[in-house]
């Protein structure tokens, strides 16, 4: 258990380069991995892989759902295939193949996703992934990622290699991604991360939320409000006893993620609170609308994917 920390400040540092950067690590311990891509070699970061093993890079093209299945085939040879593209491109136009050819076979494939939730802000509703992990959930045998900054994202990625079966990892896009700035703390998966110590209600966050709620925990302890802080970056297979500890030691949740509040982190924490410990809980993400058009900043401000957010979601938490 982490003790109380403080972000100090926060330079940045994409979670697309925390994947290179662990994927190129593993390319060389492990001759049998094998990186494919849609059309996405510097945006997926697989462009370091690429250069050190061009002869086990493949590049399909724009054809995300001819991807999986060609990494299934890969897989089932005895292959560890690492794929990337566009997060709504492996999840909704690929759902098929993802769950037939990938996950009902269980084979052990780590599909490595870019520019998810929102994180692609002006390409629009289309590219946007705020379902995705509501879809993957639903599938059997798949282990879901969702890292809150380059250091999680690489941790991860080195863990997954030693993780069998199907993989999803959720990273974000081409707009800077703060650093956590709270030092190391341990990243295993299916183990939350406590990031934060509080008695007063925990805050149950992942990927670009995580920092806004250690921001918004230590606003509140100003005010006297000890907030817990776990980075839930597994969501499947969820920690269901970090947040039962939780409920029962703090009485209170709030969950907050970029992602539909149906579905994703959230329906996830609900199922378990409902099943095991009932207390007051509040669910920050984007309310079930197609998300627009505009800056990514704009954004989160506008779908309160921020501080205030967390902050305002708290106090009606603490209301109820």
């Amino acid at each position: 258990m982490a003790a109380t920390q403080t972000p100090t400040s926060q330079p940045t540092k994409s979670t697309r380069d925390g994947f290179g950067e662990a994927l190129l690590e593993i390319g060389r311990a492990n001759p049998n991995v094998v990186a494919l891509t849609a059309d996405t070699f510097t945006l997926s970061r697989i462009d370091m892989f690429a250069k050190e093993h061009p002869e086990r890079t493949f590049d399909v093209g724009i054809a995300e759902q001819n991807l999986l299945g060609i990494a299934a085939g890969l897989a089932s040879t005895g292959l560890e295939p690492y794929v990337t593209s566009y997060a709504p491109f492996l999840t909704a136009r690929s759902l098929e193949q993802l769950r037939n050819d990938i996950c009902y076979t269980g084979f052990n494939v780590k599909v490595c996703a870019v520019c998810g939730g929102i994180a692609i802000s002006v390409g629009g509703s289309t590219h946007h992934a705020i379902d995705d992990l509501a879809f993957l959930r639903a599938i059997p045998n798949i282990t879901v990622l969702v890292p809150a900054d380059a250091v999680e994202s690489y941790k991860l990625t080195k863990a997954m290699a030693q993780h069998p079966g199907p993989t999803y990892l959720r990273m974000g896009g081409r707009a800077p991604e703060p650093l956590l700035g709270i030092g190391d703390y341990p990243v295993e998966i299916g183990k939350a991360s406590q990031l934060r110590e509080g008695k007063d209600l925990t805050i149950i966050a992942c990927g670009s939320l995580v920092l806004p709620s250690l921001r918004a925990a230590e606003a509140l302890a100003g005010e006297g409000i000890e907030a817990r802080v776990l980075s839930m970056h597994t969501i499947k297979p969820l920690d269901r006893d970090a947040i039962v500890k939780a409920a029962k030691e703090t009485k209170r949740i709030v969950t907050a993620e970029e992602h539909n509040v149906h579905g994703g982190l959230g329906g996830a924490v609900a199922e378990v609170l409902a099943e095991t410990v009932p207390v007051p809980m509040r669910m920050l993400g984007i309310k079930d609308v197609f998300a627009t058009i505009g800056g990514l900043q704009e954004l989160y401000d506008l779908y309160h994917l921020n501080t205030q957010g967390v902050l305002e979601t708290v106090k009606a938490v603490l209301e109820a």
